[in-house]
């Protein structure tokens, strides 16, 4: 699994503009091959974190060269963040724990 983990802040006054386009990328994104899952959260700094799972290097880069989502990328850097950061990794290890599932038992 790769996972993306984009940091970015907005431009003042540019909020309602962005989540309509971000919510296109986002509807979008789950339609691509190899897509898992995406979640955004705001910090109260301002800061938008989301992080992004694809099952391959190779889909994620289909996800990050497709038409609709290079112009996004675009529309980004001219209108609407002062800053972004996005750091790609491969994972390496998952563990997951649910307490519904724990108190079952075997």
């Amino acid at each position: 699994m790769i996972v993306t983990v984009f940091r970015t802040r907005l431009l003042p006054g540019v909020r309602e503009e962005y989540l309509a386009l971000a919510e296109r990328m986002n509807k979008l994104a789950a339609t691509m091959p190899g897509y898992i899952s995406h979640k955004t959260f705001f910090a109260d700094d301002g800061e938008r974190v989301t992080i992004v799972e694809f099952e391959s290097r190779e889909t994620l880069q289909a996800w990050r060269s497709h038409p609709d989502h290079v112009e996004a990328q675009r529309q980004g850097r001219l209108r609407f963040y002062s800053e972004y950061q996005f750091t790609t990794c491969e994972m390496l290890h998952q563990s997951a724990y649910t307490r519904e599932n724990a108190l079952e038992g075997p």
